[in-house]
């Protein structure tokens, strides 16, 4: 791509090469990874887990709704779960699953992960249902968001 000359805009020129050759290797970032993809191990899915988790924390303080933000956070983690993986998660068995199943995952690992990691930011009413999930699982529920005791 040849980028423009404007004499008054030397620093575009001068930044233009830079900011396009990150759009063009994009397609190959997000590109389906095909038929041979390895199914995500139990790591990939923390690691997603904690990523989408961190992204509703931010996108929540930065003032975004909650289920804007949750549903931004699962869309991109089960695009990522088709495109790297084709849709298939070891712990869940040798079937990929279809996209919408990955969305009702990603977006309930979302939530559970944003209840761990910030739970000030998540509202009464979900962290509630968060807690008796977890309570009904067996798991241990997320701390309850308390101050920190005072210095002595």
């Amino acid at each position: 791509m040849v980028c423009p000359e404007f004499p008054v805009l030397t620093l575009l020129r001068r930044l233009c090469p830079l900011l396009v050759a990150p759009l063009l290797t994009l397609p190959l970032l997000v590109a389906p990874a095909g038929a041979l993809a390895a199914p995500a191990t139990e790591a990939e899915m923390n690691l997603y887990t904690r990523i989408a988790a961190v992204n509703v924390c931010i996108a929540r303080s930065a003032g975004v709704d909650f289920d804007k933000a949750v549903g931004i956070a699962g869309e991109t983690i089960a695009q990522l779960i088709q495109g790297q993986h084709g849709g298939a998660i070891k712990q869940v068995g040798a079937k990929p699953l279809n996209i919408e199943e990955l969305r009702k995952g990603s977006i309930n690992s979302a939530v559970l992960g944003a209840a761990e990691i910030c739970p000030k930011e998540v509202p009464a009413d979900v962290m509630k249902k968060v807690q008796d999930a977890l309570g009904r699982s067996g798991a241990k529920p997320a701390p309850a968001a308390t101050p920190a005791p005072a210095a002595p």
